[in-house]
């Protein structure tokens, strides 16, 4: 698998997000409250609401247009709404942030 890198893990807050734009659309990339690192596409699965500008609990994010809740770790709505997004894979290299444009790439086939 090819990495990219995509900044450092100061660049996003704790309970934050930022957004990467790729070939294949936008990407939100999350750190939860204990620094893990998800990485989904930007886009609700309900009526397209910017994930990154949601709020970050736990490993899930809420929409900021509909309050839906989606798995930051499944990309799965949560609860007893349905749909997805997309789930990236991101890692973290001491500081350094990466996620896979090829696996991102594959998935849009």
């Amino acid at each position: 698998m090819t990495w990219t890198s995509i900044g450092s893990l100061s660049d996003i807050p704790p309970r934050g997000a930022r957004c990467v734009e790729t070939p294949q659309g936008k990407i939100a990339v999350f750190r939860t409250s204990d620094d893990q690192v998800f990485a989904i596409d930007d886009h609700c699965p309900h009526k397209g609401g910017p994930l990154s500008q949601g709020i970050v609990h736990g490993a899930a994010v809420t929409c900021p247009l509909h309050n839906w809740v989606i798995s930051l770790e499944t990309g799965k709505a949560v609860g007893a709404d349905e749909g997805s997004v997309r789930t990236i894979p991101v890692k973290v290299e001491g500081e350094r942030l990466f996620i896979s444009l090829e696996a991102l790439a594959s998935r849009a086939a």
